[in-house]
């Protein structure tokens, strides 16, 4: 059992809040990710669940009890870092041990758990070598093996994909995603990456200048966005947003047409996902010169300049159309969203 629980959490540095008051449980052997832009207080959360930062205020529990108080060495947690941290002078076999070493671990048995823990991230190849023989993928893998040797019960990762290649990150993030399975183990996951978070999280929390914006699945806050904010910031390509007036049902923007929504009369950002737009070349509900086009494989990806903003829309891998050539957009109406045009806040529906 490791449910982490912080109740009125918080962190000031002098007049600045890293960490607005946070309320959020997590249960045991959930993978929740802390997920938002540079400065928005996840890292610092995450440090503070460690024991390396002390909240301003609030309190911390892991398994029932308040952790406040407790060196981080006390906490029982283990942490996979960006930086890898590593030691230069030691091989993979000793790198994945020294948790064991010194905390006086039963010397006949650490043995088995150092090739347990190899083998869970496929290093038995590699235990002679030292980290600079090894890549930065491999580098990655000694620093989880490490984490996992201790078979602890909270693992706390903060950005640990993000000194790798593009290719390295799908293959080492689905090897993540196996062992959370594997091991059972309640995680906090930090990251700026909206596809790290889409796909290795059970919930998701999304934050922004130290607030919590929304908490949800993955499904949820992909398919309900709480205010533009998540919307602009979940999703590749994000979701288009466009700003304007609605007036009996009708949005009307800048080239921009849409009948048939429920919301009352009044400025408003209308977003949509890429996806659910269709392109074409007669009448549409957005209209306008093609501004870029993308092939992506499987779509082609079209984008338009309305209103300053840039709308982008997947038509078929077979659509050819040349840069400002005219074009139309139309989205169903049941794949609008509708937000505030104050505050940003969704409309509810």
């Amino acid at each position: 059992m490791a449910e982490i629980r912080l109740s009125g959490v918080s962190n000031r540095r002098g007049s600045f809040v890293c960490v607005g008051k946070l309320d959020l449980t997590i249960p045991d052997r959930e993978f929740l990710v802390l997920l938002g832009p540079s400065g928005c207080g996840k890292t610092t959360t995450m440090r503070m669940i460690a024991g390396l930062e002390d909240p301003t205020e609030g309190e911390i529990l892991i398994d029932g009890k308040v952790v406040n108080d407790l060196e981080p060495k006390d906490r029982d947690v283990a942490m996979v870092l960006q930086s890898y941290a590593l030691y230069p002078n030691l091989n993979v076999y000793e790198n994945i041990r020294f948790p064991l070493r010194v905390r006086g671990s039963d010397p006949a048995g650490q043995k088995e758990k150092v090739m347990l823990a190899s083998a869970m991230v496929e290093l038995d190849d590699f235990l002679h070598r030292k980290p600079a023989e090894l890549s930065g993928g491999q580098r990655q893998r000694v620093a989880l093996a490490r984490a996992i040797v201790r078979q602890l019960n909270v693992f706390l990762m903060d950005e640990p994909l993000s000194n790798l290649d593009a290719k390295l990150r799908v293959s080492t993030r689905a090897q993540i995603k196996n062992l959370s399975h594997e091991l059972a183990v309640t995680t906090v996951y930090v990251t700026h990456d909206q596809i790290e978070a889409m796909t290795l999280a059970d919930r998701v929390v999304v934050m922004e200048k130290g607030v919590v914006q929304q908490v949800g699945s993955p499904t949820e806050i992909y398919d309900r966005p709480a205010n533009t904010f998540v919307a602009s910031f979940i999703g590749s390509p994000a979701m288009n947003l466009i700003k304007g007036q609605i007036s009996g049902g009708v949005f009307r923007a800048e080239n921009t047409e849409i009948g048939g929504l429920r919301a009352p009369d009044g400025p408003v950002t209308l977003g949509f996902r890429a996806e659910d737009a269709e392109v074409g070349t007669g009448s549409g509900q957005i209209t306008g010169p093609i501004y870029t086009l993308e092939l992506l494989g499987d779509a082609t990806m079209v984008s338009l300049r309305i209103g300053g903003a840039l709308v982008s829309a997947k038509a078929d891998k077979s659509f050819r159309a040349e840069i400002g050539e005219p074009v139309s957009i139309r989205v169903p109406g049941e794949h609008c969203h509708l937000f505030d045009g104050g505050t940003g806040a969704r409309l509810s529906e």
